[in-house]
């Protein structure tokens, strides 16, 4: 058996693959050359992450594409029903890198509560000539906790969203497209843990009214979760995240609402025209900015990496390879 990990994986899940008698080939392959190499290898198993499309086209051109790995949450960029209907395998990590993701959410929060993103850019340029004046300006700050968040989108992500938001004092409530009811559990170093059961709302006016601070924790829409009529319903001087899929908010419209002062600030991790977003965004004072770094973390890599490993060793075993 030939696994081609194309985007990368950890070396645990490397090492565990190969202690597994299973050949490993971490190659990177051009998207263009990646139908020609698995079939020049020989490669029975492909792991991905979001650089390597696997569509329809990879899938009718590779005979021996016995299954398709996903490194990560989100599996648009594989023809996943297709894939299943030619007896393809599809496995994916959905949890791996929660917290990694979560954790990025809050370093938003945190830097457009206390103005670091906007502070970081301005102190190399006028931290020397105009010091105090920063200082004011950088003074209307706020504090996470007591304040109201809201998480939309309840799986793994958001469900450690809120959790984080829990620990910080925040009051924390859910927006989901059907009420559910999960049991959040917060661990702590020493051996203790804390039980925090949270039932989500669907009522998306009485979810936004009172929102101080709204994380974004969906997987891929076919249209905006928040839009204009979203944003009028939200409570002046919202902050807002979004670490989940370009195109759940409309950014040109977020722009309008920061200008309004309706939106005091927000954080893209993800775009709508990514790998090139709009100038506009980019060059807004307003906004935290990163080029879709949710899951990158060298502890979530590790996770990802020896869970497609476990994954692929157990359909060894169980002869499906």
């Amino acid at each position: 058996m030939k696994v081609l990990a194309n985007d990368g994986i950890s070396k645990a899940g490397e090492l565990a693959l190969k202690q597994a008698g299973i050949d490993i080939l971490d190659h990177r392959v051009a998207q263009e050359h990646v139908i020609n190499f698995i079939n020049e290898n020989n490669v029975n198993v492909l792991l991905v992450r979001s650089a390597t499309k696997v569509k329809q086209d990879v899938i009718d051109a590779c005979p021996g594409l016995q299954v398709i790995g996903r490194g990560g949450i989100g599996m648009d960029n594989i023809d996943v029903e297709y894939a299943k209907s030619k007896g393809i395998k599809v496995i994916n990590t959905p949890t791996a890198s929660s917290k990694s993701v979560a954790e990025l959410v809050f370093a938003h929060f945190f830097s457009l509560a206390r103005f670091l993103h906007e502070s970081n850019r301005l102190m190399p340029l006028e931290g020397e000539t105009h010091f105090n004046a920063l200082k004011k300006s950088f003074s209307k700050a706020y504090e996470l906790s007591g304040k109201t968040l809201g998480v939309i989108g309840f799986g793994s992500i958001g469900q450690e969203v809120a959790k984080m938001g829990i620990a910080l004092g925040m009051k924390v409530k859910v927006l989901t497209r059907k009420p559910k009811t999960e049991m959040l559990t917060l661990s702590f170093f020493d051996g203790q843990y804390v039980n925090f059961e949270i039932t989500s709302t669907n009522d998306t006016d009485a979810f936004l009214r009172d929102t101080d601070f709204i994380s974004i924790n969906t997987p891929k829409t076919n249209e905006y979760i928040i839009d204009t009529e979203q944003f009028e319903k939200m409570k002046d001087g919202v902050y807002i995240v979004n670490t989940a899929r370009g195109g759940v908010i409309n950014e040109v419209t977020l722009l309008d609402f920061i200008e309004s002062g309706k939106v005091a600030g927000a954080a893209l991790d993800v775009f709508e025209n990514e790998p090139t977003p709009e100038l506009p965004l980019l060059m807004n004072p307003a906004l935290s900015l990163t080029p879709h770094l949710g899951g990158n973390t060298v502890d979530a890599q590790e996770k990802i990496g020896v869970e497609l490993a476990e994954q692929i060793i157990k359909l060894k075993k169980e002869t499906i390879l």
